[in-house]
C-alpha cells in the first residue's frame, strides 16, 4: 500500500476544528494511508523559547537570562495556560480536555523540575549550565509538537477516526536514539491502512535538531520520515496556496498558484527567507526521490503545487519576491591578481552568523548581499578592515527582488525586467542573473520594495500569461483554418 507523509504547520494548526472535515475526514475513503506531522499550535513555540520575529524573551529565554530569578517560572505558568486556553476552544468533550490539562500540567512540572535542578547547580562554581542550555532548549521546544499531536489525536477519536499519537519528543525517554532509529521505534507496529498517525514534529536523538536546524526541525522531521517510510509524496499544508507573489503587495485577484515547479526554485525561495520547505528537508526530499506538494490546507480538491524533478513549465516566471538585504562593499584597489580577499570575507561573515544571499565582484571590489543583524554585521566590517586597512567598506540598506522560475531560457527576463522598472519609475542600483537561468535579482533602494515586485509582477506574471493564451488561441485558430 502507498501512504503519503503530510505536515500541518502551526498558523494551521490553530485552527484545528476546520482541519477534521477539509481534511483528516474530507474523503470517507481515504482516511488512513497517511501520516501526518504537526506543528506547535500558533504562538506557542514563541512563549517556550522567544518571539521569532520580535524576540520578546519566552521560557527559555528568560531562564537563560537569569537562571536564578523567578521571571522564568511566571512564564511557564502563562505558557501552560495559553496551551489549555487553546486546546479549550478545540475540544468540545469535557473529558478530553481534562485529558488535555493533565497532559499539559505533567509536561510542565517536568519541565520545571528539570529547570530548578538546573538552578541548583548552578549555584554551585564547578557547574557551568551553559553546557546544558541546548538540551533544555530542545526539550521546551519539543512540548509544543507533543501537545499538538496529542490534542489532535483525542479530536480525531471523538470523531470516529482510529487516530495514534506517536511522540517523537522522547518524554522520560532514558536512550538517545539517532533521528532514523527513533523514527524506526515510533512507526514499529503501526498499522497504517487502519490507523492514524498523529506524530510530533520535533525528535528527541543523538543529532541534537535544535542545534543543527533551530526551529526549521518540524520540517526536517517530516521529510526524514516521508524518505524514510518510502512514501509516495510529501505533502505540506498551508494556509494559502504556493503563489506567483505575495497577494497583499500584487492583490489578490493578480497573484497566479504555481502549480507545478522545482527543488531548484524551491531553494531559491529559502535563500530569500520565503520557504516553501526547509533546505536541509527539501535536499532530504530530492535524494529519496519523494515528490513534494504544498497544498491549500482548506481548498482540499485543490491539487496544489507539485515540487519534483521534472520541474515547472519552461519560459514562465513562476514567482516575483523581495528581500531586505545589506550590501556589504569592499573596495581595494590592491585587490586585484591577489587571492585570499574572498576567503577572508567569507570567513569573517560566516564567524558572525550571517546569511549570504548573493553576491558580485569584479576587478577590485567584492559586494555581498546579506540577510542578518546590523549588529553582527558592524563587527564583521570592523574584523574585515583589520585585515585590510587600506580598504573602503561601505554598508547600505538595499532590497533584493528576485524572479524565479524553473526555466527563464527564453524569456528575457533581464530585459524585461529592466524595462518594467524604468517605466514604473524605479531605477535599479544592480542587477544579475545566472547562467542557469533560474533567477534574477534586481537591487534596489530599500523603500522601493513593495513597488517594484508589483511592477515586475505585472509585467512577467500578469502580462506574460495574457500573452500565452494569446498565443495559444491563435495557434488554435490556425488548426483550424488549415483543416
Amino acid at each position: 500500500m502507498t501512504h503519503t507523509v503530510e505536515k500541518i504547520g502551526g498558523t494551521c494548526m490553530s485552527r484545528a476544528t476546520e482541519l477534521v472535515d477539509a481534511l483528516f475526514l474530507h474523503d470517507a475513503d481515504a482516511i488512513y494511508n497517511r501520516v501526518f506531522v504537526v506543528s506547535a499550535f500558533g504562538g506557542i513555540t514563541n512563549k517556550l523559547l522567544e518571539h521569532k520575529k520580535t524576540g520578546s524573551p519566552g521560557i527559555y529565554a528568560r531562564f537563560a537570562v537569569d537562571d536564578s530569578g523567578a521571571g522564568w517560572v511566571d512564564a511557564l505558568r502563562d505558557t501552560a495556560d495559553s496551551m489549555c486556553a487553546t486546546h479549550a476552544g478545540i475540544l468540545t468533550h469535557d473529558g478530553d480536555r481534562e485529558r488535555a490539562d493533565a497532559f499539559v500540567r505533567d509536561r510542565m512540572e517536568g519541565a520545571r523540575a528539570c529547570m530548578l535542578d538546573l538552578q541548583r547547580l548552578g549555584s554551585y562554581g564547578h557547574f557551568r549550565i551553559d553546557q546544558q542550555m541546548m538540551t533544555l532548549r530542545e526539550l521546551l521546544s519539543g512540548m509544543g509538537e507533543a501537545h499538538s499531536a496529542f490534542v489532535t489525536t483525542l479530536l480525531l477519536q471523538r470523531n470516529g477516526v482510529n487516530a495514534r499519537f506517536v511522540d517523537l519528543s522522547g518524554w522520560r525517554d532514558e536512550g538517545n536514539p539517532s533521528l532514523a532509529e527513533r523514527l524506526t521505534q515510533a512507526m514499529a507496529g503501526i498499522d497504517l491502512s487502519a490507523e492514524l498517525p498523529i506524530v510530533t514534529g520535533y525528535a528527541q536523538c543523538s543529532e541534537g535538531l535544535m542545534r543543527e536546524y533551530d526551529r526549521g526541525y518540524s520540517e526536517v522531521v517530516f521529510a526524514h520520515l516521508a524518505a524514510q517510510t518510502a512514501a509516495a509524496e510529501a505533502i505540506i499544508h498551508k494556509e494559502f496556496h504556493l503563489s506567483s507573489a505575495d497577494p497583499k503587495i500584487v492583490g489578490v485577484d493578480a497573484v497566479r498558484k504555481i502549480g507545478r515547479t522545482s527543488y531548484d526554485v524551491a531553494d531559491q525561495l529559502s535563500n530569500l527567507g520565503m520557504e516553501a520547505i526547509h533546505p536541509n528537508a527539501a535536499r532530504v526530499l530530492r535524494r529519496a526521490d519523494v515528490p513534494l506538494r504544498v497544498k491549500h490546507a482548506f481548498e482540499p480538491d485543490d491539487p496544489g503545487t507539485l515540487i519534483g524533478p521534472e520541474g515547472g513549465e519552461a519560459n514562465r516566471v513562476e514567482m516575483v519576491t523581495g528581500l531586505p538585504v545589506q550590501g556589504f562593499e569592499v573596495h581595494e584597489p590592491d585587490m586585484v591578481g591577489v587571492k585570499g580577499y574572498d576567503a577572508t570575507i567569507l570567513s569573517a561573515l560566516t564567524r558572525h552568523n550571517l546569511w549570504i544571499v548573493s553576491k558580485q565582484s569584479n576587478a577590485n571590489t567584492i559586494t555581498h548581499y546579506i540577510n542578518g543583524s546590523l549588529k553582527a554585521l558592524r563587527r564583521a566590517e570592523q574584523e574585515v578592515q583589520k585585515a585590510y586597512p587600506n580598504a573602503e567598506i561601505s554598508t547600505r540598506a538595499l532590497a533584493m527582488v528576485a524572479v524565479i522560475g524553473s526555466d527563464l531560457s527564453e524569456v528575457l527576463v533581464l530585459s524585461r525586467g529592466l524595462q518594467a522598472l524604468e517605466t514604473a519609475g524605479l531605477r535599479p542600483l544592480a542587477a544579475q542573473q545566472g547562467l542557469r537561468r533560474i533567477e534574477v535579482q534586481f537591487l534596489l533602494p530599500r523603500d522601493q520594495m513593495d513597488t517594484a515586485i508589483k511592477a515586475l509582477h505585472d509585467a512577467l506574471v500578469t502580462e506574460g500569461e495574457s500573452k500565452q493564451t494569446s498565443k495559444a488561441k491563435s495557434k488554435r485558430d490556425a488548426q483550424l483554418r488549415a483543416a
